[in-house]
């Protein structure tokens, strides 16, 4: 969900001509800026996993400090080579949704997948990022490559979250059951998608890059009942990401 977002953002904007050295800074901040997240959630205690003994706050604070030190000057050499406005623009909406996702973990027991969506939404933030950063300027397929990781993004922590709370359905019947919200979602994906086609809001091309998650949603209601093993799971969402990621380049590239 941030790497799959920076390479289709950063290869888009490539193949329209831009420079790949902002691309550099923009890479060390985006993972120094990742990995930030848990060690501060843990400081701040807005996540179950805390640092409880003076040396596990310790340590916490050395590694944030560290972090934020390695971000801050990815930055500065980010914006030394690409000092765009819009980059600005684009790192507070990111900055918001962690925000956000942070005070409904806090505030929410029940809002995990909430959190999980609003958090998809600040990491697929890097796509326009990375576009800006190698373009040099901001164009409307910046906003449809952040919309489209993030609809992806969300579709993928739906179908793991199904996967694990619907491991033991077995039959239509119960994987129905199981699955009616993950089902909706599905549909609703597939409106999305056609309206915004229609519409000429995104390329039909583009589009092309949800058919296997869309397929692989459906497919799971169709199919037998298989024992959960996470890390097949995890194996095959990575495929479908890389799979994603080289069909939306395509489709946007080429539109």
């Amino acid at each position: 969900m941030l790497l799959v977002p920076l390479a289709t953002g950063a290869a888009v904007g490539l193949v329209d001509g831009g420079r790949a050295l902002p691309l550099i800074p923009l890479t060390l901040a985006a993972l120094a800026l990742f990995w930030l997240r848990t060690p501060l959630e843990s400081w701040l205690g807005t996540t179950p996993l805390r640092a409880q003994s003076g040396p596990e706050l310790r340590l916490v604070r050395r590694t944030v400090a560290v972090l934020a030190a390695v971000s801050l000057l990815a930055l500065t050499w980010l914006l030394r080579v690409a000092p765009l406005e819009d980059l600005w623009a684009i790192g507070g909406g990111a900055g918001l949704a962690f925000v956000a996702q942070a005070v409904v973990k806090k505030t929410w027991r029940q809002g995990r997948t909430a959190a999980q969506m609003i958090g998809a939404a600040g990491l697929s933030a890097v796509a326009p990022a990375a576009l800006v950063a190698v373009t040099g300027r901001w164009a409307a397929v910046a906003t449809s490559l952040w919309i489209a990781n993030w609809l992806f993004s969300g579709n993928q922590i739906h179908f793991v979250q199904l996967r694990i709370h619907g491991a033991r359905a077995s039959g239509r019947a119960g994987k129905f059951a199981a699955g009616r919200g993950f089902l909706a979602g599905q549909l609703v994906l597939f409106a999305l998608l056609a309206g915004a086609c229609g519409l000429q809001w995104f390329p039909w091309s583009a589009a092309l890059a949800f058919v296997p998650a869309l397929v692989r949603g459906f497919g799971w209601f169709a199919g037998s009942s298989q024992p959960l093993v996470i890390r097949r799971v995890g194996f095959t969402e990575l495929a479908h990401s890389i799979a994603f990621g080289a069909l939306l380049v395509w489709g946007l590239a080429g539109a």
